[in-house]
């Protein structure tokens, strides 16, 4: 007769534990939920920051000439004619395809509010990365356009529409190479503009003007 196989008896399932949900248990337990979520949608918005910060920064790097450094009247150039314009054909076919008497767009709405924002921005002041500095010039060109970190090694200005003849340097660039850098050169001669920044074919910004709003 073979012998009987005892059988070892099954692990019992651990079980959950349920609080009552008035208990201080439960309690803490919804707090590190909330925290979790809190913290997740923080890592989201400042992930879409990034995103976005980059794009802008792209559409300056794309802005950079082949050879040498823009004057500051091409800088402002750049801004006026390609920066702020960047959106009037899409608003225009916003405008176009709505039937008289009907409301605006959200799209449409929210093209006006982004140019007239950044036109005020321009007027008043506005940061932007030192496109007229060599040494600022050469340290961008060696950005990824993914890591919006490099950005805060590289020197900045400040200029505005209403006294385009000044720019101040308002961030020296955290760069060793940017911190022995001469002084902003004086920009009160005349420049001839190099046209060649303008006349550019609209597919050399497009990979930053397509994204740089995100979704309308």
């Amino acid at each position: 007769m073979a012998p009987s196989i005892t059988q070892k008896p099954t692990p019992k399932a651990k079980k959950e534990k349920i609080f009552h949900p008035d208990s201080r248990k439960a309690a803490q337990l919804g707090r590190t939920h909330l925290r979790k979520n809190k913290l997740a949608e923080a890592a989201s918005k400042r992930n879409k920051k990034q995103a976005a910060q980059a794009d802008v920064y792209g559409f300056f790097y794309h802005a950079l000439p082949p050879e040498g450094v823009l004057t500051l009247e091409e800088l402002h150039s750049v801004i006026r004619e390609v920066w702020l314009t960047r959106n009037d054909v899409e608003l225009e076919q916003e405008r176009a395809a709505r039937r008289k008497g009907r409301p605006k767009s959200t799209k449409e709405i929210k093209l006006e509010e982004i140019k007239l924002r950044e036109m005020e921005e321009y007027r008043t002041g506005m940061e932007v990365p030192d496109l007229t500095h060599e040494a600022t010039v050469e340290l961008f060109r060696k950005w990824d356009q993914k890591e919006v970190t490099f950005i805060h090694l590289l020197r900045f200005l400040r200029i505005s529409s209403a006294d385009p003849s000044v720019a101040v340097v308002s961030k020296s660039g955290k760069h060793h190479t940017l911190q022995q850098a001469d002084p902003l050169p004086a920009q009160d001669h005349d420049m001839n503009i190099d046209d060649n920044i303008l006349s550019a074919p609209p597919s050399r910004f497009a990979s930053t003007i397509m994204t740089m709003d995100g979704p309308l």
